[in-house]
């Protein structure tokens, strides 16, 4: 890419010298990467300001931006450093270079960023929070105890400070006040889920498991993504000998996302408890393959091994626990076992006697001198099994993620502390750090191009006649999909687009009135964030073929995303109101405000009647172009006018029975209308066809 960079921006920026290129204009293409999540390009748009005006702060800031979304937490350091260098009074870059510092450990100079910004920016609560939780991180309960407090009388409503409070009490040994917290949490906002999840840990720690099965059933509810959810609660439905509700949670988190090891290691001990034997082994398998320092899954593949009769197998896995842990002495007893049967009699009685004198001189132990207890078979969980009705009269061992005892190979894994002060405190110190609005969005518009981001629980294929037309003439050298779930770029992938531009560039040269060549030219610039380009580029194709229905739809969409942007430059607030629904649960319809985003300034209403008629266009040329409808219909939701929305949503539907998101939106613009009844209704129908995010909001509702 760097080879390539003074010949791409001589034809990206249409400039003739590499110092002469228009800075605000590359910031701003690097900034609408950023906010489309597009952070490998984004970094290259600043790359480009920074060797043409060092001397800028801006470019570094946003580089950093970039680089901590990465989790380059080192780069991300560095270059808020060298914006501040440019401009000592950027509050936020001493707000994101806190972040970076405190998610890569040091807390120290975390603080000294946040109370620097804090003197810029008196009780702002994002620094606040994040400050009090490096105190926790370093220990120092007292100063983040009297932050939390400083913070909760400033921000009496704010539910995220009684959450993260609640953690930190829960650090030191305060359960009662943690459960408190975690109350308050819930009913300041009791569609939260990660308080729920937090209690839910609290609940089975004091040993109540069937409240703890209830609050996690909750969080599951409102965020049936959280894999963790899952996790935990086949972690207490053990614990109550449930292994069916147990292994069937450990399939959920499997299916949404096949590499989680944990799930796999404790699948693996679930199947082997109820004879499974072949099926574990697999499971570990994986395990192994993923992570191959990973002995407590090989030590339980040995003794799954031995039980099938795979005695070489197991020797082999016997032979890296003995290296791992030459001390272990259960593994000299197993292997002596599988020798024998290899009929290795030297061999086995070689492991059997040297197991008894570690046994005679050192005591039967394992790592860190852990007592142990052999085991020549596979060693069962608990005999919840024989009597799944017997409630057990203690909780049954489990160890976290870190813990490495050999001894421990047969516990259930749970997520380790790392893993939960992740979970408690990671919202608050990261998060998304250019938009922090917390909203009900509508499921995004369609856009035709080249990559698509896989959703493993909604895996529909949307198929369109003239698309496909299209791709059967190869015309691009590309496959074009329609989709609303775009996929940022790799560097690879950058490179071959800006590739891509070029040769398009080589090739008008030569035939000045090829449509095809300016379309596809409009989606590789579309892909690497540069909207005004692309629009330039689809302009051209539809003056050389005014029917092209493919240019008309990319061009709206483009100008669509171009209009977001914008509006996230003159106010967070007001893009939210733009981006997402406004509910209303009473029966009388809701105002639309009398001054909508469109309306307010005259360049968003010009672009407003611009993408109208663009799907105007292509719905006039195609009818059964059904995308052209339902991106049309969120423009009116955009605009608040949802009763015009919905005659959109419903043509789609007309058009395809199936179209889960156009049921998703349907319902989010009747509920803001205040037709509860037939907004859950289409909400309940989109979850049934995928969109698993319909059912957190009917549980709001139905609240």
């Amino acid at each position: 890419m760097k080879r390539m960079i003074v010949f791409i921006w001589l034809q990206v920026c249409t400039f003739s010298v590499f110092a002469q290129i228009n800075t605000d204009r590359v910031i701003a293409i690097g900034r609408n990467a950023l906010y489309f999540d597009d952070y490998i390009l984004s970094i290259q748009y600043f790359n480009q300001v920074i060797r043409a005006k060092p001397w800028l702060a801006q470019p570094y800031f946003y580089r950093a931006i970039a680089k901590l979304s990465l989790d380059d937490y080192n780069g991300a350091e560095e270059d808020c450093t060298l914006a501040l260098q440019q401009n000592p009074f950027l509050v936020q870059a001493f707000y994101v270079r806190g972040i970076a510092r405190q998610s890569s450990g040091k807390y120290d100079l975390a603080i000294e960023d946040y109370m620097k910004g804090l003197e810029f920016r008196p009780k702002d609560r994002p620094m606040m929070t994040n400050t009090a939780i490096a105190y926790i991180q370093k220990k120092e309960f007292e100063k983040a105890k009297a932050l939390f407090n400083e913070l909760i009388e400033s921000y009496p409503k704010d539910s995220k400070s009684y959450m993260a409070r609640g953690a930190m009490y829960i650090e030191t040994g305060d359960t009662l006040s943690a459960m408190n917290d975690y109350n308050k949490t819930i009913e300041l906002d009791p569609y939260y889920a990660p308080a729920y999840g937090n209690r839910a840990l609290l609940y089975y720690q004091t040993d109540k498991m069937d409240d703890a099965i209830t609050d996690l059933n909750e969080a599951i509810r409102l965020n049936p993504r959280e894999e963790g959810y899952y996790i935990n609660r086949g972690l207490i439905r053990y614990n109550r000998n449930d292994l069916r509700g147990a292994m069937s949670d450990y399939d959920q988190v499997i299916a949404m996302n096949g590499n989680n090891l944990i799930a796999r290691f404790n699948r693996g001990l679930l199947r082997s408890h109820i004879g499974d034997y072949n099926r574990a082994i697999e499971d570990f398998d994986i395990v192994i393959a993923m992570e191959p320092d990973n002995y407590m899954a090989y030590y339980n593949r040995a003794l799954l091994h031995n039980q099938t009769g795979d005695f070489r197998s197991a020797v082999n896995d016997l032979d890296i626990i003995i290296d791992q842990y030459p001390n272990f002495t259960p593994a000299y007893y197993n292997r002596a076992e599988a020798k024998r049967r290899l009929n290795d009699i030297s061999g086995a009685d070689k492991d059997y006697w040297y197991a008894m004198e570690l046994e005679r001189t050192h005591g039967n132990v394992g790592q860190n001198n852990q007592p142990v207890i052999a085991a020549t078979t596979v060693t069962p969980l608990s005999q919840a099994s024989e009597n799944p009705d017997k409630k057990p009269e203690e909780k049954k061992d489990t160890r976290e993620e870190s813990d490495k005892n050999i001894s421990k190979f047969n516990n259930l894994v749970v997520y380790d502390k790392e893993e939960q002060q992740r979970s408690k405190y990671q919202s608050e110190i990261r998060g998304r750090v250019q938009d922090k609005n917390i909203r009900i969005d509508l499921q995004p518009q369609f856009v035709l191009t080249y990559y698509e981001k896989l959703d493993r629980i909604k895996e529909s294929v949307y198929y369109n006649k003239t698309v496909e037309n299209y791709n059967e003439h190869n015309t691009l050298g590309w496959k074009l999909i329609i989709t609303n779930k775009e996929a940022s770029l790799n560097e690879f992938q950058i490179e071959a687009h800006f590739t891509s531009i070029n040769e398009y560039s080589s090739k008008i040269e030569k035939e000045s009135n090829n449509a095809d060549y300016y379309f596809g030219k409009g989606i590789d610039f579309m892909l690497v964030q540069d909207f005004a380009e692309a629009i330039n580029n689809f302009d051209k194709a539809i003056e050389i073929d005014p029917s092209y229905i493919l240019a008309y739809f990319n061009r709206a969409v483009v100008r669509y995303k171009q209009m977001e942007y914008e509006q996230s430059n003159t106010s967070q607030d007001e893009l939210a109101d733009a981006m997402s629904i406004q509910f209303n649960t009473s029966n009388t319809a809701s105002r639309i405000p009398t001054q909508a985003i469109g309306n307010e300034h005259d360049n968003h209403s010009y672009t407003y009647e611009m993408i109208l008629r663009d799907y105007n266009s292509v719905i006039q040329k195609d009818p059964s172009f059904i995308f052209a409808y339902f991106n049309r219909a969120n423009l009116l939701c955009s605009q608040r006018d949802y009763k015009a929305a919905i005659l959109g949503y419903n043509e789609a539907i007309r058009r395809d029975p199936e179209f889960a998101e156009a049921y998703f939106n349907r319902g989010l613009a009747r509920l803001s209308q205040g037709d509860v009844k037939r907004g859950i209704a289409d909400l309940s129908k989109a979850g049934e066809l995928g969109i698993i995010n319909a059912y957190n909001i009917i549980k709001r509702m139905a609240e």
